[in-house]
């Protein structure tokens, strides 16, 4: 049985494919149902991003967690390291993915990632997640460069197991399973 949905937040269920701190953050459409929907079918939803600003001191983590919460998840996980720090949470690794498996009692294989950029892929494929790129943020980017071969090295060789124009239409492909 399918088990879990870990959903990044920048670019995928809002903002842009920058960063934009609680408070200041807005959903894009559809966010809130198509979290209820997978909820209704007894996923545990799970949100995993890197926000390198707590470690700058320019948020909180309580911060994200709230509003997080707020959108409907269940859980959260957050690397608040910098891209250099050498930590093994932040995406690419897979690092909240087996810490949540873990405190979850989670088989990984049983559980999907939907994200906007390769580092989400390359986490979810560590691991052996089912993984679904969406388009929204910078999703259509990294899809683009995919298809081009220009993240040949980055990507690995690794391919989304669906591309999918944004999170509702994600959410109706892991439905439809």
């Amino acid at each position: 049985m399918l088990q879990a949905v870990f959903i990044d937040r920048d670019g995928t269920i809002g903002g842009t494919d920058h960063v934009v701190y609680p408070g200041e953050f807005q959903l894009y459409p559809h966010v809130e149902k198509s979290i209820q929907k997978l909820k209704e079918k007894g996923f545990l939803i799970i949100s995993f991003t890197n926000q390198p600003g707590i470690s700058k001191g320019e948020v909180q983590i309580e911060e994200y967690e709230n509003e997080l919460k707020e959108f409907g998840f269940d859980q959260v996980y957050l690397c608040p390291h910098q891209h250099d720090d050498g930590c093994s949470c932040r995406k690419p690794s897979p690092g909240m993915l087996i810490q949540a498996a873990n405190e979850n009692n989670l088989n990984l294989t049983k559980c999907f990632v939907i994200g906007d950029r390769w580092t989400d892929m390359m986490a979810a494929n560590e691991v052996g997640c089912i993984k679904v790129l969406v388009k929204t943020g910078a999703g259509e980017e990294a899809f683009n460069k995919y298809i081009d071969n220009e993240y040949y090295g980055k990507w690995a060789g690794i391919s989304p197991d669906y591309v999918a124009d944004n999170l509702l239409k994600a959410v109706e492909w892991i439905l439809s399973r």
